[in-house]
């Protein structure tokens, strides 16, 4: 996987994360990337800045285990507030998501399971797919 920094014409540095160079040229002259601040597809890659400590070699500390949990809770609670808007189609996922990409069903928000190799042929069809940052268990069952 390669790490770009990328930019949109609204001036949103972000990164995202491509098999290769191709695949990111691909899936961007397709129009599948996007900002993920303001939704705007025309991006270029960004200047890369070279990473350099304040103080010498002196690497930041670890985040305290505190701020981890804080961290985890807002990240659960902003995932939960934007599945309330997302139906959830379980294992049928990687199906619902390739059919709505090539106009064979209506465009919706879906969430749902996939194995690995499924959201890797997603990503390599060009379908624009995003992983969850928190596990999501399906409706109805608990931790």
């Amino acid at each position: 996987m390669i790490v770009f920094d990328l930019k949109c014409g609204g001036e949103h540095v972000f990164e995202a994360w491509f098999a290769s160079s191709d695949a990111y040229e691909a899936q961007r002259a397709a129009g599948h990337v996007r900002c993920p601040l303001c939704d705007d597809g025309d991006i270029v890659k960004a200047p890369m800045a070279p990473s350099i400590p304040s103080k010498g070699n002196a690497r930041p500390s670890p985040p305290s285990p505190a701020m981890v949990k804080a961290a985890m809770t807002l990240i659960a609670k902003q995932q939960a507030k934007a599945l309330e808007s997302s139906e959830w189609v379980g294992t049928a996922f990687a199906d619902r998501a390739r059919a709505m990409h090539l106009g064979e069903e209506k465009h919706a928000t879906i969430h749902g399971q996939a194995s690995l190799a499924e959201a890797k042929a997603l990503v390599d069809e060009g379908v624009p797919v995003a992983p969850l940052p928190m596990p999501v268990i399906p409706p109805n069952k608990a931790n």
